[in-house]
Parts: C-alpha cells; structure tokens; sequence
C-alpha cells in the first residue's frame, strides 16, 4: 500500500468536508482559497463562481457542506458566515459572454478571472488554489483541481454556498424581470415548466442562445 498523507487518509473517511487540507497547506502558504462555481447547466442566466479563505477552523465548520445538499435555509445562514468570518470573492460571467465563447470556455474564464483579481489584492502573499472539478488548463502553478471538492474540503463547499445563494437571488430578481419562465423557482435550470414556458413564450435575453434551446420552441 502506497503512503498517503493522513489528511487524506482522513477526508476518505468523512463523509463532510473537511478543513485538514487547508491547514496543512497554510503551513507553506499565506491564503489557501477553494473554489466552485454554480449555474453551468442552466438553460438561462450567468455562471457565478466564489473563491473563499479561512485563517482558521470554526466551530460552525461542521455544518457546511456541498451547497446542493443543503436547504435554502441553511444556505442562507451559512452564507452570512461565510461572509463574516471568511475572505470571498465573487466573479459573474454574463449570457452574452457563454453565448460569444461557450460554456466551457466560461468555466475556464471564470476562474481564472477570480485568481488574477486574488493575486493583484494580495501581491506579496504566497496563494494557494483549490479548485473544484476537473482540470480546466488554467496557466497557474499553485493550484490543484479536485473533483467533488465540495464535498471534500471546507473552504471549496463554502464557495460552492456563496456562489449558490448570490446566484438564487440574481434569478430571483430576474424573474420579476422576465416573467413567466419562473426564474425564481426554478433559477434558470431547464425543468419541465420551463420547457414549457420556452415552448409558450419563446427566448428571452436571459437564455443561452448556445445551448441550442430552439429545439423546445
């Protein structure tokens, strides 16, 4: 058996993210931020992506997890924490720029985009990224792309719940904008009544025109 860091043998274990990863790199480095980013599967709306950094563990650590198991309630209240006690940053890329260049790309962008706004606000800090998912090819050495990190490590999960609720409520605003596809229910991703609506309505600014949605006209 090969020799594994007992961080990891540890996360293997837990079925919550834990914060064992982020301490062991804030040995070496000044600011450790986990990364993810909600919305990429959505029919209408932006994708939205957080960055978050903990100096130290809380003890409200315990209730975070992968903002898709988690209710709107929780989410909320875990947010504000977030916000509270941690370092967060929030990048938007916008309909027009998925329909330009397509989602894919935009998922790389948007990253990106987020780490060069993090290097240029802390310029004499050593920064460390760990990002959520697959690699995305992006030009940076301190980083490590970790596939179901939200359900991994802290400090990714907590991205993964500001991104979400800072997404919802954009949807929700923009539902009272263009009615009638229930934006602020379904957050722009392409359930049944939404189908239908594009089907009744037609496409609004809001649609990702690349993702080929005439086929529910």
């Amino acid at each position: 058996m090969s020799w594994k860091p007992l961080f990891w043998l540890t996360e293997q274990m837990s079925k919550k993210p834990l914060f064992n990863r982020e301490k062991q790199l804030l040995k070496e480095f000044d600011l450790v931020f986990g990364m993810d980013e909600v919305g990429r599967g959505c029919f209408a709306g932006p994708i939205v992506a957080a960055a978050v950094h903990f100096d130290r563990s809380y003890l409200w650590f315990k209730n975070i997890n992968d903002s898709k198991l988690l209710t709107h309630k929780k989410r909320k209240r875990l947010s504000s924490l977030v916000l509270k006690y941690g370092i967060c940053f929030i990048e938007i890329i916008e309909v027009e720029t998925i329909n330009e260049i397509g989602i894919g790309e935009c998922n790389k962008k948007i990253f990106e985009n987020l780490i060069k706004e993090i290097n240029k606000g802390y310029k004499n800090k050593k920064i460390y990224f760990l990002i959520d998912g697959n690699k995305k090819g992006i030009g940076y050495k301190n980083l490590e792309y970790i596939i179901k990190g939200d359900r991994k490590h802290i400090s990714i999960a907590a991205a993964s719940i500001i991104a979400k609720v800072y997404r919802d409520e954009l949807m929700k605003r923009m539902g009272k904008i263009y009615k009638g596809y229930n934006f602020g229910k379904n957050k722009g991703y392409g359930t049944r009544y939404h189908q239908n609506a594009i089907k009744k309505l037609g496409l609004c600014e809001l649609h990702r025109k690349s993702f080929k949605l005439e086929k529910f006209l």
